[in-house]
């Protein structure tokens, strides 16, 4: 799974020099951030539409567009997949009351 995450990291940082007018990632990079956080919300609903009809196809298909404009905000963050991945390997094994009450306060 590492090695989609990755090459996908590394095409989704290409793209960031990329012509806006001849790619679609570009285009979200140069209208900023938030619209990049839009299109993650559109997909999050169309994400929990297609679960809730119980359409797997699509819960598939929307899930992937979730994932990869999520990465698009994570590289548009400077962030690598590598270091979500990381985060959950810390807390496999850890109870969910525990990681939450673990988390700093604000």
């Amino acid at each position: 799974m590492s090695d989609v995450l990755n090459r996908l990291a590394e095409l989704l940082e290409q793209r960031k020099s990329a012509d806006a007018t001849t790619s679609y990632v570009a285009k979200l990079y140069a209208k900023g951030l938030d619209s990049i956080l839009k299109k993650i919300g559109e997909e999050a609903t169309e994400t929990i539409i297609a679960a809730k009809d119980g359409q797997r196809d699509a819960i598939v298909y929307e899930t992937a567009d979730l994932w990869f404009h999520t990465l698009v905000m994570l590289a548009h963050q400077n962030i690598q997949p590598q270091e979500i991945l990381d985060e959950l390997a810390r807390r496999e094994g850890l109870s969910g009351i525990e990681e939450k009450n673990a988390r700093p306060k604000d």
